[in-house]
């Protein structure tokens, strides 16, 4: 083994520029496969952050899923009915109170009662649409990352002050409110009153930093004009991955319609996976392009070494022992290139990491979002050594079965 190792080792270094250009293509392949998988995934990773973050993970509204079965649709199976005008009920979820004791004996993880409501926010003349959520400032922390998106006041400044509302920056930068400032607020039922903003909110979202605002619950049940009402509960579990399977068991069990966070993103999910398969198929295909330069390179040099190929089978070499000389060369080149790849990786990573910019739409961000996954480094690494092995193998095939007595001779 130690006489094969030399043999490559020899062979590597005589040609000392050609094994360079070599290393040269697995190295670039590498390392802008490893930066581009950091950037997209980082990309991914940080918008999922974002959308997970900025709601509760499950929201459990007052309407349902399908309409109430009606006695004759029970009794005979033919029957459908559609179009049916149910009479006027009360809005809300019915017995809150005892929905939300129900789901915290067995949720992994935290509820809370909400009020949402529909309004007109009113301030120096300037009327702006917005979307008004009632909460309990004792149980949101638990439910969402308000209180670490407060920006000016905090969750309990919504005691101190009579008709008390946080807003989104976006939205009080629109209406030119700030801190302190009095608004009105009118929804389309006819309810009118006077708010104060007590503190601001950032969440990252342009929609919801644009275009909701926070009030106490019992603010959101005047606005609505229902004393009690509770039209919205508002979940986060322990583990965001499982939202759907615990929405599921809610809906079951209560009746009423529970939306996990990958129902209310299902369009942009199912557009992340399209994004993965380009990804991996640009990476992929700047793998495959270093591959041809490594089988280029362990080709002429397959061909250069012809001579020393009959030398070898001369001397009684089997063709095993030859095929493996010039594997073991590809495999030189492959390590050393998937090496230097890493490196060379690593600082385009971190070079796009340091370049500082404003995006300004769906979310705000000031640096591209990036990840340092050694899975990345494997894959690109397992690659580079796949194609540098595969790129010497056949080569070498090829050169293991040359007759010594032809190459001597000259035959081609």
């Amino acid at each position: 083994m130690n006489l094969v190792l030399d043999i490559a080792l020899t062979h590597v270094r005589s040609r000392a520029r050609q094994s360079l250009v070599a290393v040269a293509g697995v190295m670039t392949g590498v390392g802008f496969s490893i930066m581009m998988a950091a950037l997209m995934e980082g990309s991914q990773a940080d918008f999922m952050r974002q959308l997970i973050d900025a709601l509760p993970h499950i929201t459990v509204s007052d309407e349902r899923r399908q309409p109430p079965s009606q006695p004759a649709e029970s009794l005979y199976a033919a029957v459908r009915i559609h179009g049916l005008t149910p009479e006027s009920r009360r809005r809300g979820i019915k017995n809150p109170m005892a929905t939300v004791a129900a789901l915290e004996s067995w949720v992994p993880g935290a509820v809370a009662p909400s009020v949402q409501a529909k309004g007109i926010l009113r301030y120096a003349s300037r009327d702006v649409a917005a979307s008004i959520v009632g909460i309990d400032p004792h149980r949101e922390p638990k439910v969402s990352a308000l209180v670490k998106q407060m920006r000016e006041g905090t969750l309990t400044s919504l005691f101190r002050a009579n008709n008390a509302m946080i807003l989104g920056d976006r939205l009080a930068e629109k209406i030119g409110a700030k801190v302190g400032a009095n608004i009105t607020v009118q929804t389309s039922d006819g309810a009118r009153l006077n708010a104060q903003v007590v503190g601001l909110f950032h969440a990252g979202v342009r929609s919801v930093d644009e275009g909701t605002a926070y009030v106490l619950i019992k603010t959101a049940q005047i606005l609505a004009q229902q004393t009690g009402l509770i039209n919205e509960i508002r979940v986060r579990v322990d583990d965001a991955m499982a939202s759907r399977s615990v929405a599921q068991r809610i809906e079951r069990e209560s009746g009423y319609k529970a939306v996990s966070w990958q129902e209310a993103h299902e369009d942009l999910l199912g557009a992340f996976v399209v994004r993965n398969v380009v990804m991996y198929t640009v990476v992929g295909a700047i793998l495959l392009v270093a591959s041809f330069g490594t089988y280029n390179i362990i080709s002429t040099i397959t061909h250069e070494k012809t001579r020393d190929i009959a030398i070898m089978k001369s001397l009684g070499l089997p063709e095993v022992t030859v095929r493996r000389i010039f594997v073991i060369e590809a495999l030189m080149i492959g390590i050393v290139g998937a090496l230097a790849g890493w490196a060379m990786g690593y600082g385009l990573t971190a070079a796009l990491g340091s370049l500082e910019f404003k995006v300004s739409g769906i979310t705000d961000m000031t640096r591209l979002p990036l990840i340092y996954s050694p899975f990345h480094y494997g894959i690109a690494a397992a690659v580079a050594l796949g194609s540098s092995l595969i790129a010497g193998f056949f080569p070498a095939r090829k050169a293991a079965r040359l007759y010594p007595v032809d190459i001597i001779r000259g035959a081609t």
